[in-house]
Parts: structure tokens; C-alpha cells; sequence
């Protein structure tokens, strides 16, 4: 009898222990289903464009004359930032200045010069002016190699184009965004298309919910060194 007792004991404490494993588990199943992973989770826009794609903006990229640069940074970052605005950040392309278009713009006005990039987008009908304004770069062969370093260092604000203010960052007067690599093996061309490419990426991330895995790139040199 007693034997039969202890057999019933040690049965139902098996079923319990089995149904309470099996609830666990499936309670941290339905948990972390329901819990956001790394690839999913996304940064919120610091000034988020989504809100805002029925207004046409002008990426206006300032080299400066004193800024000893072979390459047309101008054309190429522009285009860059174009493209990652049309395609992470959804922005129709008919909302954005293409580089054709300010270029023209640029010849037929002997006093680009003295226009201020608000100015240029008012003339361009932009309603908003993504101002880029390079102060470093440096691109250099390795010597007896075929190998490149990189460096590329902008600082980047929003404006408003009929009031002239600044529309972003909001605590700051810009943002600093630096890139860089210490080797690019596949020569000049590929190692400015990379320079270029991370320089749109870390600018455009702001822009948007970027995902928390791809917010950060490698190539991502940014310091929190914001310019008061």
C-alpha cells in the first residue's frame, strides 16, 4: 500500500515538474519573441525625414578653396547622400537636388560664390538645406605600395530654407562626423568610394530609425565633440 502511495507521489511530482518546465519555457519563448533582437531594435532619428518627404532639400557640400583636394568631393558626396537618403531613408527623388542641377545653376551665376546655400536653395526651390561643410581630408599612398590611407572630417546642419534657422541638431550649432581607414588595398578610386560611402552613411543615420546593428560602421571615426 504504502509502496503504491509513494509511486503515486513520485508520479504526479514528475507530471508537475514536467508541466511547470514546459510553461517556463514557453513563457520565455513567447517573451523573447515578443523582445526586439539587436538587428531589430532601431535608434530614433535625431531629426527624423519621414514626416517631412514633401519637402525638397539640397545636400550643399563646401569645399573649401584652401583644402588641398584632387578629387571633387562636391560631386561625389552629394551624390553619395543623395543615393542613402533615397534608399534607407525612403525620400522620393523627385524631393532631392540632383548634382546636374546645381552644377548648372553654379555656371550660369558668376556670384555663386557670394550666395549663402540658403539663398542657392531658395533659387533651386528646396524648402530645406542639408549644409556639409569638409574642413579635413586626406587620402595618401603607401609608399612602394599600391595601398591607401584615408581620413575625411565634415561637419553637418539642417537649415530652414524661408526662415533661415537652424532645423537641426537642436543642441548644437553642427554636427562633427569623422571617417578613416589605415588600409585600403584596391587602390585610389576604391579606397575615395569608401571614404565617400561611410561619410553618406554616418550622416544619413540621423535622419531616419536606423537599425542599432547598423548604425555603427567601421569605418565610423565620430567622436562626441560637439562644436557649442
Amino acid at each position: 500500500m504504502k509502496k503504491k502511495q509513494h509511486k503515486r507521489s513520485v508520479f504526479w511530482l514528475f507530471t508537475f515538474a514536467l508541466t511547470a518546465a514546459f510553461f517556463w519555457s514557453g513563457c520565455v519563448i513567447i517573451s523573447n519573441l515578443g523582445t526586439p533582437t539587436r538587428h531589430e531594435r532601431k535608434i530614433a532619428a535625431e531629426y527624423d525625414l519621414a514626416g517631412h518627404t514633401d519637402q525638397k532639400m539640397l545636400v550643399f557640400v563646401n569645399q573649401p578653396a584652401w583644402l588641398n583636394a584632387q578629387d571633387n568631393l562636391r560631386y561625389y558626396l552629394m551624390k553619395k547622400i543623395n543615393e542613402n537618403f533615397i534608399k534607407k531613408a525612403e525620400i522620393p527623388p523627385e524631393y532631392l537636388v540632383g548634382y546636374n542641377e546645381l552644377s548648372e545653376f553654379r555656371s550660369n551665376h558668376a556670384d555663386f560664390s557670394l550666395l549663402s546655400p540658403t539663398e542657392v536653395g531658395a533659387a533651386l526651390n528646396a524648402d530645406m538645406v542639408l549644409l556639409v561643410m569638409v574642413n579635413g581630408y586626406e587620402l595618401n599612398k603607401m609608399a612602394q605600395t599600391n595601398y591607401y590611407t584615408g581620413f575625411l572630417s565634415v561637419r553637418i546642419v539642417l537649415h530652414d530654407v524661408a526662415t533661415g534657422e537652424k532645423l537641426w541638431p537642436e543642441s548644437a550649432r553642427s554636427k562633427s562626423i569623422k571617417v578613416g581607414f589605415e588600409v585600403e588595398s584596391r587602390g585610389r578610386e576604391v579606397a575615395l568610394a569608401r571614404l565617400v560611402s561611410a561619410l553618406a552613411h554616418c550622416t544619413v543615420r540621423y535622419f531616419y530609425n536606423c537599425p542599432q546593428a547598423k548604425f555603427k560602421i567601421a569605418d565610423d571615426l565620430t567622436e562626441i565633440d560637439w562644436e557649442r
